[in-house]
């Protein structure tokens, strides 16, 4: 299905066969403007429903116009005042045709935003139109560009948490996807109102999209550029009025030449297939962020990585980073450091954990067996790491792994590859890690054909993902009070397990089983469990099956057991 605003594009793409929508009524307009104003119940005090349905008749049926100025409102004093000040900004631009009118209805909305959420709503600009954004990521930049304010208790990630809150009330950025915890993980934005975000980030001097054919030598906040055709050019010269940029952010193949950025913050990603090293120079001057994907080959870090101070996240693929400087003091230590990704074949000795004391996530991967003892048992002393992955593709020595993870009480997020871990390691060390929220068990992680929990562990686990795990065929769980918290339970590729055990019908936090190319008996017990799930009233609770296309389950589907075909 095609949607568009432009007829003539409408009746080129079906002829005749096109739906035209027509504007809102006036009474379904008020009925809109008011559930999204005072939620539900759609309440709106009398002294300011004259008001009110004045404001939602300027609208003239536009429903994005509608939601965008009852956010604003939602998130305003409901005083007759405030109402009779925005009512007549509105009147003003009555006249105007559909798309001005809608354009300075969310304008209005945008000049009405608290001022430490404007540069946050700007910043959405530098996504291409209709992508939707990982807010991991963006909750990154956004504290690397210092728009996140201090709140008293609260860390960066939680004030980024309660902006982005707030700009979804606002109705200005629509969520796409809820994370394994229940918070945001994929967010986009109308593309009208990214029109107004990059028309006013232009006006304003936050942000600028250079493309090869142009520059610009102002000041500029951020200097993205969007992939082009493969004609001949000299990047140098192209970026070179872009050298005062504070943040970059690219997409091309070439190696940047950072040295040229005197001003640099923040360096988004990189593009690039052929990259090997990052010159001194270039590491140093790069003090918050910094990120590459989407590289073929492995990056070694200079000895410089341990002197910024201010660095906060690291994500490469893959970094092999130098150890530390022998030194005293805090000359080599990276005190603001919350994630780096992915370290190779690190040893994680005394000296390099005291020099990292706040990280918060940490992607590990060992492809090299010459040395069997990396010093896996220290990661226990990394007391407020918060999710850690390990990867591992060669034989170390993973009883120090399983050693410290059991003294990980911080951690909330765990996924492991081809560790090879007994399933009485995943029970008793890991199910008894306190906070732990989510745990991915995938290829390799584990051995043995049998998993037996047993009660007052996992208490905390909202999210479990078990897949291709060769061997796993049977799995007892004798009570639902194992998984007190279960939320989604996801398996994939576990030919040989023979079913889910009956007491998931019973644990009552249950919302999703999902399955992707497992036995049939496993299909049979996850309907089972979900015809438990509705005798016990539990309207939340589906089932969701991928299946190949000529597959026998497509004609089980019901409302709270749907069968997909697999792509």
């Amino acid at each position: 299905m095609i949607t568009t605003r432009l007829s003539n594009l409408a009746l080129q793409i079906s002829g005749s066969r096109g739906l035209r929508m027509n504007f809102l009524e006036e009474n379904i307009s008020w009925d809109l403007f008011c559930e999204t104003v005072f939620g539900e119940i759609g309440n709106c005090p009398r002294e300011l429903e004259e008001i009110g349905k004045r404001i939602a008749k300027n609208c003239k049926g536009l429903p994005l116009s509608v939601i965008v100025i009852g956010g604003l409102l939602a998130k305003s004093e409901k005083t007759q005042l405030y109402w009779k000040h925005i009512a007549e900004n509105l009147s003003s631009v009555v006249n105007l045709d559909d798309n001005a009118r809608c354009l300075r209805i969310l304008y209005l909305s945008y000049q009405e935003l608290p001022i430490h959420l404007k540069p946050c709503f700007l910043y959405m600009g530098v996504f291409p139109e209709d992508s939707k954004t990982c807010f991991l990521r963006l909750r990154k930049l956004w504290a690397a560009e210092g728009f996140l304010k201090p709140i008293s208790g609260k860390c960066l990630e939680e004030v980024a948490e309660e902006y982005l809150k707030d700009l979804i009330d606002r109705n200005l950025v629509i969520v796409r996807l809820l994370g394994s915890r229940g918070t945001v993980s994929l967010c986009s934005m109308h593309d009208l109102l990214r029109d107004l975000c990059l028309r006013e980030a232009k006006n304003e001097k936050f942000l600028f999209s250079l493309e090869l054919e142009q520059g610009t030598a102002i000041r500029r906040h951020n200097v993205v550029r969007q992939r082009s055709s493969k004609e001949e050019y000299d990047l140098t010269e192209v970026l070179h009025p872009a050298q005062l940029a504070r943040s970059l952010s690219c997409d091309f193949q070439e190696a940047l030449p950072l040295a040229s950025f005197r001003l640099l913050r923040v360096l988004k990603q990189i593009y690039a297939e052929d990259l090997h090293y990052i010159t001194t120079k270039s590491w140093y001057q790069i003090e918050d962020i910094f990120k590459l994907v989407n590289l073929r080959q492995t990056i070694d870090a200079p000895p410089e990585i341990w002197k910024m101070h201010q660095l906060r996240h690291v994500y490469i693929f893959t970094l092999r980073l130098p150890d530390p400087p022998t030194a005293t003091g805090d000359e080599f230590a990276l005190p603001n450091l919350l994630e780096m990704s992915i370290i190779k074949n690190f040893k994680w000795c005394e000296a390099v954990i005291k020099r990292i004391p706040n990280i918060k996530h940490l992607y590990i991967f060992y492809d090299d067996s010459s040395s069997l003892h990396y010093s896996l048992e220290n990661l226990g002393y990394l007391h407020k790491l918060e999710s850690l992955t390990c990867y591992f593709s060669c034989r170390v020595r993973r009883s120090y792994l399983v050693e410290s993870l059991s003294v990980l009480h911080s951690l909330k997020k765990l996924t492991l590859w081809c560790c090879y871990l007994q399933w009485e390691d995943i029970t008793r060390n890991i199910g008894s890690l306190p906070h732990l929220q989510v745990l991915k068990l995938n290829h390799g992680s584990t051995i043995g054909p049998t998993w037996e929990t047993v009660d007052g562990l996992f208490c905390c686990l909202r999210f479990l993902e078990i897949t291709y795990i060769d061997d796993m065929e049977q799995w007892t769980v004798a009570e639902s009070c194992h998984f007190p918290r279960l939320n989604s339970l996801c398996l994939e590729e576990l030919h040989k397990l023979k079913k889910i055990p009956s007491s998931f019908g019973d644990i009552q936090t249950l919302e999703l089983i999902k399955l992707e190319m497992c036995s049939d008996s496993v299909v049979i017990s996850a309907k089972e469990i979900a015809e438990q799930q509705e005798e016990f009233g539990n309207s939340d609770f589906r089932v969701e099956v991928y299946v190949e296309p000529n597959s026998e389950f497509k004609s089980l589907t019901k409302h709270n057991f749907r069968v997909f075909t697999r792509r």
